[in-house]
């Protein structure tokens, strides 16, 4: 006979494990807590908020001597980087003349006055091409390419016995561009502002060599073609306005002393139509098209001839 509510005993019930309780333990443990833990765990957002603050306060506080002395430093380098010497100091130790004539006519005279104690190679690059030195003179040489802010003389072409006879009188194109990298460095001054005069010794949108696979002797070879042809160190700018872009590029030898008003007519002839904007000539050019680069040379280029008629050196009163 079975008694009430009695539990039934079964060989299996043994070896079943007790039932699993809820765990209250963190309960347990943060209600046995300490009273100051719990009120330090119990921060109200404000007390955060003021701790936060007061710790920004703090390192502002300690850091602004730091930065203020950091920025002191990096005006200063950058003052000594960007300007390493005042570009007023520059004086013109002598003085060339281009008389220019726009369609045949006669428009007037710029006067140069040329940095030889600052870029000795470009003047003397310069002057040897003015004086006429070696059988070779910008004398009856084009104007090639009329920009907003500068004009641009062809110089000497870059082959054939002219363009021998110029660096054989002047030196290598090595020499000008070892002064151009002495700009970049900060040890001169490198500002081309309004009225400066100076060589092209670099062609920055000049695109790289152009491989190809050529037979030579049943086996074949990869041969790098140059896609256009770089300065050789007798072209010139002249500038009407601060152009910076030109820093890239040119060797700043000179400075107009007269004759900015002969500038100005010079830009204002019309030139062929720029094109560079087009996606295809972009691609052309990407490519090396030799196309795109021979239609690159006609860009800017004036519909009427601009060229140097006469040229050579004032003679000062000193040494008269």
């Amino acid at each position: 006979m079975m008694l009430p509510n009695a539990k039934l005993s079964t060989p299996t019930s043994k070896f079943l494990p007790p039932p699993i309780e809820p765990q209250q333990h963190s309960r347990r443990t943060a209600a046995g807590a300490s009273p100051s833990l719990e009120l330090s765990c119990k921060l109200s957002r404000r007390n955060l908020s003021k701790s936060s603050l007061l710790l920004l306060l703090g390192t502002q506080t300690t850091l602004t001597p730091l930065l203020d002395l950091s920025k002191a430093q990096a005006d200063t380098i950058s003052q000594v980087t960007d300007n390493p010497t005042s570009c007023g100091d520059r004086v013109s130790t002598k003085k060339a003349f281009l008389d220019v004539s726009i369609g045949g006519e006669p428009v007037g005279r710029i006067v140069i006055g040329l940095y030889g104690d600052d870029v000795p190679a470009g003047t003397a690059r310069f002057s040897s091409i003015v004086s006429g030195k070696a059988g070779i003179s910008y004398r009856r040489k084009e104007f090639v390419k009329i920009m907003p802010g500068y004009v641009q003389h062809g110089g000497i072409r870059s082959y054939g016995a002219d363009a021998e006879r110029a660096t054989a009188a002047a030196g290598s194109l090595q020499n000008l561009v070892e002064e151009w990298e002495r700009g970049r460095r900060g040890e001169r001054c490198k500002e081309v502002k309004a009225g400066s005069v100076g060589i092209v010794v670099r062609d920055p949108s000049k695109p790289p060599p152009k491989t190809k696979l050529v037979a030579t002797n049943g086996k074949l070879e990869v041969q790098e073609e140059e896609i256009a042809v770089g300065p050789n160190g007798t072209e010139f700018v002249i500038t009407a306005v601060d152009s910076p872009e030109l820093e890239e590029s040119v060797l700043v030898i000179g400075e107009v002393l007269e004759g900015m008003r002969v500038v100005e007519k010079m830009r204002e002839v019309k030139t062929v139509r720029d094109n560079t904007s087009s996606p295809y000539f972009k691609v052309a050019k990407v490519i090396g098209d030799k196309r795109a680069v021979v239609a690159e040379r006609g860009f800017n280029r004036p519909y009427t001839k601009v060229q140097v008629t006469n040229c050579g050196f004032i003679e000062s009163q000193d040494s008269q």
